[in-house]
């Protein structure tokens, strides 16, 4: 997903945004012969992800530069932490801090969130009631296609560096049957059931079938067609509760809609297969990182 070929084009895609005619600030204040070092500092706590986005952005500049990270991708850091040391042309450095933080920051920012959300799925063993998931052995955060365009590769990736899981990637990886298709089929006078096995007979054995409902009365429907996983999106606790009953392990249940910290582990305690999040990539905040120069 995020290889070497993705993140080159996306750092000199941004380089280029940044800077289409040169730094004229660097060039017209810096010696050219001016070599330097920095440090990529943190400003505040958080989980790193990024660090190969962030040598790629000077590489791109000048393959001169050396990199040396400090920590690696999915590792906890502390507010006053050095990261990573660069060196080298400070004219070249200068020019590509800022695309390399912008990276970082935001894939750290993610990855960051998306820790918060995991450490709050573990507090549901603690509630009264709790019931531990069938397909997992603890309910998965996972991100969703609410990300920025052009970067969903470096955003899926970060949430896997806080500890999460990814949803399909796009719209060719999996079917997703979502309430939009269900009220077109109505019009035709297709169910849903004979929906999910009219696609079963279109797609390879392999591929995948996930179903979303916003009513009970649904999933009998999504069973008899056979859906591989079945969303419940915006249920009630209680009636989330009923829905995994009603599921009873023959399908993955997904619960979907408002997540916040304070809800996941009431939802968690459920005993859903999987919590789908859209604030991860959707709402997050950049983790506050600097470079400082030695």
């Amino acid at each position: 997903m995020l290889t070497r070929q993705v993140i080159r084009n996306a750092v000199e895609a941004a380089l280029a945004e940044d800077a289409p005619n040169g730094d004229i600030t660097c060039e017209t204040t810096i010696p050219a012969q001016a070599q330097g070092e920095a440090r990529l500092t943190a400003r505040e706590q958080g989980v790193m992800s990024g660090v190969d986005v962030f040598a790629a952005a000077f590489a791109a500049q000048n393959p001169t530069i050396e990199v040396t990270p400090h920590i690696a991708d999915g590792e906890r850091f502390e507010s006053g932490q050095a990261l990573a040391t660069v060196r080298g042309p400070v004219r070249d450095l200068l020019t590509a801090e800022r695309v390399a933080l912008n990276f970082t920051q935001r894939m750290s920012g993610i990855a960051t969130m998306t820790s918060a959300f995991v450490g709050a799925v573990a507090q549901a063993e603690q509630l009264p009631g709790y019931r531990a998931p069938y397909a997992y052995a603890r309910t998965r955060i996972v991100d969703t296609r609410k990300t920025t365009p052009g970067l969903r590769a470096f955003e899926k990736y970060a949430v896997v560096c806080g500890g999460g899981h990814n949803h399909r990637y796009g719209l060719s990886d999996a079917v997703m049957v979502k309430d939009n298709h269900v009220a077109a089929l109505a019009e035709q006078g297709i169910d849903l059931s004979g929906a999910i096995r009219h696609i079963r007979e279109q797609v390879g054995h392999t591929t995948h079938i996930e179903v979303e409902v916003d009513r009970l009365d649904q999933i009998p429907q999504a069973l008899a067609g056979g859906a591989d996983t079945i969303m419940l999106d915006n249920f009630s606790l209680d009636d989330t509760r009923r829905g995994v009953d009603l599921i009873g392990g023959r399908a993955i249940v997904e619960a979907s809609g408002t997540m916040t910290l304070e809800r996941v582990p009431s939802v968690a305690a459920t005993g859903v297969d999987v919590i789908s999040v859209g604030a991860l990539t959707h709402s997050v905040r950049s983790i506050d990182l600097g470079l400082d120069w030695a």
